[in-house]
């Protein structure tokens, strides 16, 4: 059934303050539950509405969880559904297209890492959302976790003074099963690699503490999974400020998931926040300490999974920013931003060398 456009819905503020947002979820995979789980923390805000999947397994697994109607397509659910918000936690490179659909029917989008797998349709996203009327927000939740603030309050009160050297490691595991279980895990089009899908948020965390980027050298490799994308790669980045910064990730770490840090190197203090996903600060050391130093040892988390706890309060801003109440924490232009460094990256490591921010085509 196609779709027909419907005006943008308006923010619930004012006389509509106690109506609560109602959100729709399409994709019901892997990380449909931090969504689902996501909204039921702001039930007095927000309800979900619709779930939708072309997998009618997924999408009954999703209804039941839910209690919410299921559509097996994005054309139903925009036709049908009464939602103000469409959460795509789909393919990555379905995301632009369905993002536009969404835009042009008059619904708010919340698009899960990363919002695009090319550059082009990234900016498309942005312009279709831009000219709609309606918001769009890009997932970057670990932005939110709790020692990741600390370190950005630090930073921005320019306690480390000059940065010098920045950091990062994502050391995870991704057994061939897990390629083998979604055809579309791997694929250039659809998904990218180990940059663009696992370490996707530690690009962002490197461009939103100590960016912007200025220019990019990679190397990429798929060592041992058989997929079309990287399976490892290490990038190389000249900051605007003068400061290096490393990121090297790998989905070939034996057995088990090991690491997922940052360190931040400056002339007055050395931070290192590490753990299985940033969620621990295992060095906090400045020239003058301060008294919010004290607030180190309670930052520490242990997250179940590499997800982290940071979906609701990215919900949180959400909800908040479409009531009037506050500015989007991460929206469309956010987003590009650190798509912009993995497509360089991607385009240094095709070519054989170094690629300079902002890209020009």
């Amino acid at each position: 059934m196609k779709a027909t456009p419907r005006p943008a819905p308006l923010p619930v503020r004012e006389g509509n303050r106690d109506r609560k947002l109602r959100f729709a979820l399409v994709g019901c995979g892997r990380i449909s539950a931090n969504h689902i789980a996501a909204l039921q923390q702001h039930e007095a805000r927000a309800e979900l509405v619709a779930v939708c999947d072309k997998n009618p397994e997924a999408l009954a697994k999703a209804c039941a969880a839910t209690g919410a109607p299921g559509f097996d397509s994005l054309d139903s659910l925009l036709a049908h559904s009464d939602a103000d918000v469409v959460t795509l936690a789909t393919p990555s490179g379905l995301h632009p297209q369905q993002a536009i659909r969404c835009a042009q029917a008059g619904f708010h989008v919340v698009s899960e890492k990363p919002m695009a797998t090319k550059w082009e349709e990234g900016v498309a996203m942005v312009r279709a959302c831009r000219d709609a009327g309606v918001k769009l927000f890009v997932v970057k939740q670990n932005r939110l976790n709790s020692t990741l603030q600390l370190l950005k309050r630090a930073i921005d009160a320019g306690r480390f003074g000059r940065i010098h050297l920045v950091t990062v490691n994502v050391f995870w595991t991704r057994p061939q099963s897990y390629y083998d279980a979604a055809p579309w895990r791997g694929r250039w089009d659809l998904d990218g690699g180990a940059f663009m899908n696992q370490a996707s948020h530690y690009v962002d965390m490197v461009d939103w503490l100590v960016g912007p980027v200025d220019n990019v050298h990679a190397y990429t490799a798929t060592q041992l999974r058989q997929i079309e994308a990287e399976d490892s790669g290490v990038m190389s980045l000249r900051l605007r400020s003068g400061a290096l910064a490393s990121i090297n990730v790998t989905m070939l770490t034996h057995a088990k998931n090991l690491e997922g840090s940052i360190t931040v190197l400056g002339e007055h203090g050395t931070v290192r926040v590490g753990g299985l996903a940033v969620n621990r600060i295992e060095h906090w050391a400045f020239e003058k300490p301060l008294p919010e130093d004290d607030l180190v040892q309670q930052a520490s988390t242990q997250p179940t999974s590499v997800y982290g706890f940071g979906h609701p309060l990215y919900y949180a801003n959400v909800i908040d920013t479409l009531r009037g109440d506050a500015h989007a924490e991460v929206d469309g232009y956010e987003g590009l931003r650190s798509l912009e460094v993995i497509i360089a990256a991607y385009r240094s490591a095709r070519d054989g060398v170094r690629v300079g921010l902002p890209l020009v085509f």
